[in-house]
């Protein structure tokens, strides 16, 4: 029996490669693709994993439902809030930090429970797809009050 001699190795030995095997070489035999020190073709390393469609997407809505924390950027959504607040005063007003939390933790609830009658809408025409019209149609049926 043998023993395996990889765990008996020195720490900064690195494996020896082969010699090449002399031999007749034709223009369309081609050389092994090496990778690596140890010259050994690792295809999970080199090789993008490849998921059948709707499995990445599955995984993201699981990953974003077990999450609680905020979606949207807060800098970019907090200017945004400025902008339209100046649009609606003439002064500049000011807002606490917690007041702009509180404004995108509301707009993303909205979002997202918009997002998810809309995706209602699609799947009762028979449709995985969310076109603009599913959205139209959610925000029409909540009414105006709802929005």
């Amino acid at each position: 029996m043998r023993h395996d001699t990889s765990a008996h190795r020195r720490k900064g030995k690195a494996p020896q490669r082969r010699s090449p095997v002399p031999g007749p070489s034709t223009s369309t035999q081609r050389s092994p693709r090496r990778s690596g020190p140890s010259g050994l073709h690792h295809p999970a390393s080199t090789k993008k994993r490849k998921f059948r469609p709707g499995t990445k997407a599955l995984m993201e809505i699981r990953k974003y439902q077990k999450s609680t924390d905020l979606l949207l950027r807060k800098a970019p959504f907090s200017r945004l809030v400025r902008e339209v607040c100046q649009s609606f005063s003439r002064g500049a007003l000011k807002w606490q930090v917690y007041a702009l939390l509180a404004v995108q933790e509301a707009a993303e609830a909205f979002l997202v429970r918009l997002f998810a009658d809309s995706n209602l809408c699609a799947i009762h025409a028979k449709r995985v797809t969310l076109f603009p019209r599913d959205i139209q149609l959610a925000r029409r049926i909540r009414g105006a009050e709802n929005l």
